[in-house]
């Protein structure tokens, strides 16, 4: 058998600087509840500081105004708001659960922007992920608890 060597290539971006400016100005995380799983991404500065999830802007992603306060809400507690722009790409789950795990997302991004904002996000409870899912179906039953009609006669 013929000896195959691997070959490594790096990959050289094309303008360095610019990539690494980027880089120092972005902040990711990801934001989970339920079965939704959503990516943030916070850019600081510039003139886009806006929220866009999943290509949308967040009124028309998330049209009822108590989802709009759940995804707002660490930003306007840590006064970043006018700061930040937010691109979200959310997958999985109910549009409540969406709006919790992007408002979780944006906590965490938020943290390491600065790891100062801890204690007002921690006090919020934006930081806990909430570990509450459907429980699973058990065998012999209808649902994860529901059990048949018993008849006694």
């Amino acid at each position: 058998m013929a000896e195959t060597k691997k070959k490594v290539v790096k990959a050289t971006p094309e303008e360095p600087s610019a990539v690494l400016k980027m880089a120092g100005d972005v902040y990711t995380a990801v934001g989970r509840r339920k079965e939704a799983i959503a990516r943030v991404r916070l850019q600081r500065g510039g003139d886009n500081t806006d929220i866009v999830i999943n290509g949308k802007p967040l009124a028309t992603y998330f049209p009822t105004f108590e989802l709009q306060l759940f995804v707002n809400a660490p930003l306007d507690i840590t006064s970043t708001k006018e700061m930040m722009g937010v691109m979200v790409k959310v997958l999985g789950g109910g549009i409540r659960g969406q709006a919790e795990a992007v408002r979780h997302g944006i906590s965490r991004a938020l943290l390491e922007y600065n790891p100062e904002f801890r204690k007002t996000l921690r006090s919020e409870g934006f930081l806990t992920r909430d570990p509450r899912v459907k429980e699973r179906k058990k065998p012999g039953l209808r649902r994860a608890r529901r059990a048949p009609q018993f008849s006694k006669r």
